[in-house]
């Protein structure tokens, strides 16, 4: 659709057609003047002879003066409307990466697959689907790293995440520091932010905050925690039967449930690569993005096309006067 955005810039044109009229008849009697002084010609010719010489100029120029007015009003083509990015929120991705995410007792197709491997494919593909969401990925085992703060780079998270092996930061399990760092990186934006937690389940034995206090940081801070528990702890059956029915724990932690319970998040218990699809379209739905109405249309300016024009018959009504006048 063709418009003009400042369209009362065309009333310009009156007072140019006013100047173009006085100025071709001022150019008619100076032909006659000419005319009329040449000696040379008979008087029957006077009547009959054109002077392109003096009018071509003053067409020319009315019509660059014409074209200016033109583009002042901005003559333009508008499109479609262009949808502007969702806004998102802050999501850290905490991932284990104990020995026991090694395991390989994920089906994925007919194949046995580490639990790493459907964990990295997983986070990929949900990193790939929410483009106004900033993430950040923090691995965990004996010790806790960041492999990249809150960005909206998602090339760069999704090469992060790729990068990510079994026992790269040790065999153990830090699970209270991991989050206290989380809770230190993300922000709350319009939407509060989110920790995807990701755990075999494990109990934490490595690091100086305990599970129940970061929990309780998560908490006052109205961060959600969504707990992915992939697989189980194969250990876990081993230590009930050590400790003994009648052995009373002095100080229980929460476990993958309660994180998401107590911050307003969900569990889910992922056994298999569609259970993992599953739950990715379950957060999905879960924490959705606000999308903003449209504002603003495509736009083609057309001014210049105009202004070049106009600046061509300029220089070609300069260099008419200029060949007559030598």
């Amino acid at each position: 659709m063709l418009e003009l955005a400042q369209p009362y810039w065309l009333f310009l044109l009156l007072p140019i057609a006013g100047w173009g009229w006085l100025a071709w008849r001022r150019a008619q009697g100076e032909a006659a003047g000419v005319v009329l002084n040449h000696p040379a010609l008979p008087l029957a010719e006077v009547g009959r002879l054109p002077a392109p010489g003096l009018r071509w100029p003053v067409v020319l120029r009315g019509l660059a003066f014409a074209l200016l007015a033109l583009a002042l009003a901005q003559p333009r083509e508008v499109g479609d409307w262009i949808t502007p990015p969702p806004e998102g929120r802050d999501m850290v991705l905490l991932i284990d990466t104990s020995l026991t995410m090694s395991i390989r007792d994920f089906r994925q197709g007919d194949l046995d697959v580490e639990r790493m491997a459907v964990l990295k494919n997983t986070l990929t593909r949900f990193v790939d689907g929410r483009p106004g969401d900033r993430f950040g990925v923090i691995v965990f085992g004996s010790e806790v790293a960041t492999l990249t703060p809150p960005t909206f780079d998602r090339t760069h998270v999704a090469a992060q995440i790729r990068r990510i092996q079994a026992g790269m930061v040790g065999g153990d399990t830090a699970l209270g520091d991991a989050l206290g760092m989380a809770l230190k990186q993300v922000r709350t934006r319009r939407l509060r932010p989110a920790v995807i937690l990701v755990s075999d389940g494990a109990d934490n034995n490595a690091g100086t905050l305990t599970p129940a206090e970061s929990l309780a940081v998560a908490h006052q801070a109205g961060v959600a925690i969504h707990a992915l528990q992939f697989g189980s702890d194969p250990y876990a059956a081993g230590r009930a039967a050590r400790g003994g029915s009648a052995t009373i724990e002095p100080d229980p932690q929460p476990d993958l449930a309660d994180f998401a319970r107590l911050t307003q998040g969900q569990y889910f218990s992922i056994a298999s690569a569609d259970d993992a699809a599953r739950v990715i379209r379950a957060i999905d739905a879960l924490e959705p993005t606000l999308s903003r109405p449209a504002q603003q249309r495509q736009v083609r300016e057309g001014y210049w096309l105009a202004l070049a024009l106009a600046a061509a018959l300029l220089v070609w009504a300069h260099w008419l006067v200029f060949r007559r006048s030598a």
